[in-house]
C-alpha cells in the first residue's frame, strides 16, 4: 500500500514533496537542524484547492466546531502538528511579530502548572497573552500573598528546567464536562459549554501532570520559556460581573531572552517617570476634585493654555478644510437617543435619565444625533454636499468605577466631533481627505509612526449589525479603496465594527513605542436612515446621504494625556503654556526683566517673571522644574547690551544673545510647530 504525499510549499518558493503526516518539525530539521532549534510554531496557509488542511488537522467534530473560522486564512499550529493536506509552511522563529504572543501563551501555563502544584485546591479560569505579557484568573477562598507569588515564580523556573513537553490532546466533550463538575471547575465547565458544539471532541494540552483546556498552540516545550517575570496581582470578577465570584488575576510577562526582559521593565520605569497622572500634578496641569466626583476633570490655567492652542488649531484646520463649526447642547430627551438607536444599542455606557417637567433627558455620550438634527433642519440638494459639521463638543460616558484612569478614561470629555454628509459617490474621497487630516494632527503634534486597522462586520452574526448587506458592502470597499488610494498598509479586524458600520483606526507609536488609540474614521448608514436624512439629487429625486463620523484627537482629554507622556511634559515650544521664563539677577534688574517681558509678549510669546527675592539659581531650578523651553537670565552686563543670557532646556547655558536675535530664532521655532529647540 503506497504512501500519501503533499506539497508543502515553502517561503523560498520551493515545494517539497512528503508523507501525509509529517509534522513541521520534521521538515525544518531536514532543511536545518538550527533552524529547527529556532522555531517556535508554524504558519499554514492552505493553496489553492487545499483549504481542507485545517479539518484534516482537527478532528471532524473539532473542525465543525470552528467552522466559523475562513478555513483559507493562515493559522499558527504546534510544530508537532501531522500536516495532511498540501499547504503552504512557513517556519516561525522569534523574529515573527507573533511569535512572543505564542510564548507569553505558553507561559501562562507554565504559571497555571506552578499554582496548581503548590495550591492544589486552586480552580482555574483562563490565562491568555496580551500585548504587554499574560495572566491567568485563579478562584481561591485564600487570597494570595506577595510571598506566595515569590514561590510562585520559583516553581515556575522549576516547571521550565523540567523542560516539559507541551502536548495536545482531545477528549469528547461530554467527558470533558463530567470531570469538571466532578471537580467543581465551573469555570471551565463554562468554557467548554460555550466554545464547543454537542458530540465533539475538546482540544486539551498538557505539560508534565498538567491539563488545561486549550487551542494552542504553543511552543515545543516549557524550557523555551526562557524569560519569565511574575509581575503583580489584582482582582476580577468572574465574567465581569460584580454578582460573581471574584477572582485573582496574577499578571505575568515573558520575552524571548533575559537581555530583552531587562529592557521592558526599564521601559516600564521610563513610562513611570512619564505617568501622565504625577506630571499632571508637578506642573499644575489638571486633577480630578474629589468633592465633585471620579472620571471629572478640572483644567489648571497651564493646562487649559494647551487646550486652547489644540482646540484654537483643530477650530482654524478645520475651517481650512471646508468644515462648518456647530455647537450643540449637553442633553437631550430621551426619544432622541430612540430614535438614533443609542437607548437600545449604548444605553448601559450612557448617564441615567433625567425626569424632568416635560420628559426624560440624558447627558449626550456623543454629537452626532445633534449633528443630524442641524442637517435635517433645512432641505439639501446634492449642490449642498459634501456638508462637513465640526464640534469640539463635551460629552458623557457611564464608565464603571474601577475602569478610570487619568485623563486616558473619564467620564466627561470633549470629542473634537465630525460628520460628514455626502453622497455615495463622494464618500471615497471624503474618507481619503480625513485619513489625511489625521496624517496631518499626528505630523503636527509630533508624532511620526502609526498603525491602521480596519474593524469590519462579521455577517454571519447579523443580529449585531444594523444596515444591509448592500450597504455593508459597499461601507467596507469604500474604506478599503481608500487606504489603498494612501497605500496605507492596515490590518483587517474582522468583527470588530460597531453596529452602524465599518471603521478606521489610526493608532500612532509614542516615544516609548506604545500605541495609542485617538483617530477615527467611521462610516454610518444607520442613522441616516433611522433619521430619514434625504437630499435632492441631480435626478430632481430625493436620496438618502450616507455618513462618516470621525474624530482625530478622540477626545482632548485623551490626546493630552497622550502629548503629556510622549513629551514628559516637556512640550515643544510652541505648545508649551511658559514658553520663556525670566530671571533678573537681582531686584535692581526688575526694570530690564519688565521691559524684555513686553518685548517678547509683543511678539507673542508666553512669558512668565520670576521677580521673588530669591538667589538666580534657585529661580532657574524652579522654572527648569517646570520644563521651561527657555530660561533668560539678566543683569548689568545684558541690560547694558539689550540682551539675554540663555539657557535652553535639556542644553544648558547657551551664552548671551541680543533679545532681536533670540526672538527671531523663537519665533521661526514656533511657526514651523518644530519639537526641537
Amino acid at each position: 500500500m503506497s504512501t500519501q504525499t503533499i506539497a508543502v510549499h515553502l517561503p523560498d518558493g520551493s515545494v517539497r514533496e512528503v508523507p501525509a503526516g509529517t509534522t513541521p518539525l520534521e521538515i525544518a530539521n531536514s532543511i536545518s537542524p538550527r533552524l529547527a532549534a529556532a522555531s517556535v510554531v508554524a504558519r499554514l496557509t492552505p493553496v489553492t484547492g487545499a483549504a481542507a488542511q485545517k479539518a484534516a488537522d482537527d478532528t471532524p467534530t473539532e473542525a465543525a466546531m470552528y467552522a466559523a473560522e475562513d478555513a483559507s486564512a493562515p493559522r499558527l499550529v504546534d510544530l508537532s502538528t501531522p500536516l495532511n493536506a498540501d499547504t503552504r509552511l512557513e517556519l516561525v522563529t522569534e523574529k515573527d511579530p507573533e511569535a512572543l504572543k505564542v510564548v507569553r501563551h505558553s507561559a501562562a501555563h507554565v504559571l497555571a502548572t506552578a499554582v496548581l502544584e503548590l495550591f492544589p485546591e486552586t480552580k482555574l479560569g483562563h490565562g491568555p497573552a496580551t500585548d504587554s505579557g499574560f495572566f491567568y484568573d485563579f478562584y481561591r477562598e485564600k487570597p494570595f500573598t506577595p510571598d506566595d507569588l515569590a514561590a510562585i515564580e520559583t516553581k515556575m523556573a522549576e516547571v521550565i528546567a523540567r523542560n516539559e513537553s507541551f502536548l495536545r490532546e482531545y477528549e469528547p466533550r461530554e467527558q470533558a464536562l463530567t470531570e469538571f463538575e466532578k471537580d467543581g471547575d465551573f469555570m471551565k465547565t463554562h468554557f467548554v459549554t460555550k466554545f464547543t458544539e454537542p458530540g465533539s471532541q475538546v482540544s486539551f494540552y498538557r505539560n508534565g501532570g498538567f491539563v488545561d483546556f486549550c487551542r494552542g498552540p504553543h511552543v515545543p516545550s516549557t524550557g523555551r520559556v526562557k524569560a519569565v517575570k511574575v509581575t503583580n496581582l489584582a482582582g476580577a470578577y468572574w465574567l465581569g460581573d460584580e454578582k460573581n465570584p471574584q477572582l485573582q488575576r496574577i499578571y505575568g510577562t515573558a520575552f524571548f531572552s533575559q537581555k530583552d526582559l531587562d529592557a521592558h521593565f526599564a521601559r516600564l520605569e521610563e513610562a513611570a517617570r512619564r505617568d501622565h497622572r504625577v506630571l499632571g500634578k508637578q506642573l499644575d496641569l489638571f486633577s480630578v476634585q474629589e468633592l465633585a466626583g471620579a472620571g471629572l476633570i478640572f483644567w489648571h490655567p497651564r493646562g487649559a493654555m494647551i487646550r486652547k492652542i489644540m482646540e484654537d488649531w483643530m477650530r482654524d484646520e478645520c475651517l481650512r478644510r471646508g468644515y462648518q463649526l456647530v455647537y450643540t447642547p449637553h442633553v437631550a430627551r430621551v426619544n432622541l437617543w430612540q430614535t438614533s438607536g443609542h437607548e437600545g444599542f449604548y444605553s448601559q455606557n450612557m448617564f441615567t435619565p433625567m425626569e424632568l417637567d416635560d420628559a426624560n433627558y440624558r447627558m449626550k455620550p456623543m454629537n452626532c444625533p445633534f449633528h443630524i438634527l442641524i442637517y435635517k433642519n433645512s432641505p439639501k440638494s446634492y449642490r449642498d454636499l459634501p456638508a462637513r459639521y465640526a464640534e469640539l463638543g463635551n460629552v458623557y460616558r457611564y464608565e464603571r468605577s474601577g475602569t478610570m484612569h487619568g485623563l486616558l478614561r473619564v467620564r466627561g470629555f470633549t470629542q473634537d466631533d465630525a460628520h460628514i454628509f455626502c453622497t455615495p459617490g463622494q464618500i471615497e474621497d471624503e474618507v481619503v481627505a480625513c485619513i489625511d487630516f489625521a496624517e496631518a494632527v499626528l505630523k503636527t503634534f509630533g508624532f511620526s509612526e502609526f498603525k491602521v486597522e480596519l474593524s469590519t462586520w462579521d455577517p454571519n452574526d447579523r443580529a449585531h449589525y444594523a444596515g444591509s448587506d448592500e450597504n455593508w458592502n459597499l461601507a467596507v470597499g469604500s474604506l478599503q479603496r481608500a487606504l489603498d488610494r494612501k497605500g496605507i498598509q492596515y490590518k483587517t479586524i474582522p468583527g470588530e465594527a460597531a453596529f452602524y458600520g465599518p471603521k478606521i483606526d489610526v493608532k500612532l507609536v509614542d516615544v516609548l513605542g506604545r500605541l495609542w488609540q485617538l483617530s477615527t474614521v467611521q462610516f454610518d448608514f444607520n442613522l441616516p436612515a433611522r433619521f430619514e436624512l434625504e437630499y435632492v439629487g441631480e435626478d430632481g429625486e430625493r436620496h438618502q446621504p450616507v455618513m462618516v463620523h470621525r474624530a482625530l484627537f478622540g477626545s482632548v482629554e485623551r490626546f493630552f494625556g497622550v502629548l503629556i507622556e510622549h513629551y514628559a511634559g516637556a512640550f515643544p515650544l510652541w505648545l508649551a503654556p511658559v514658553q520663556i521664563g525670566l530671571v533678573p539677577i537681582s531686584e535692581r534688574h526688575l526694570e530690564y526683566a519688565h521691559k524684555v517681558e513686553a518685548e517678547l509678549k509683543a511678539a507673542g510669546f508666553r512669558v512668565e517673571v520670576d521677580s521673588r527675592n530669591e538667589k538666580m539659581n534657585a529661580k532657574i531650578r524652579d522654572l527648569a522644574n517646570q520644563k521651561t523651553p527657555y530660561i533668560l537670565v539678566f543683569g548689568d552686563k545684558e541690560a547694558a547690551a539689550n540682551a539675554v543670557s540663555v539657557r535652553t532646556r535639556g542644553k544648558g547655558d547657551q551664552g548671551s544673545m541680543p533679545l532681536a536675535d533670540f526672538i527671531a530664532k523663537a519665533q521661526a521655532l514656533v511657526s514651523s510647530q518644530s519639537t526641537e529647540l
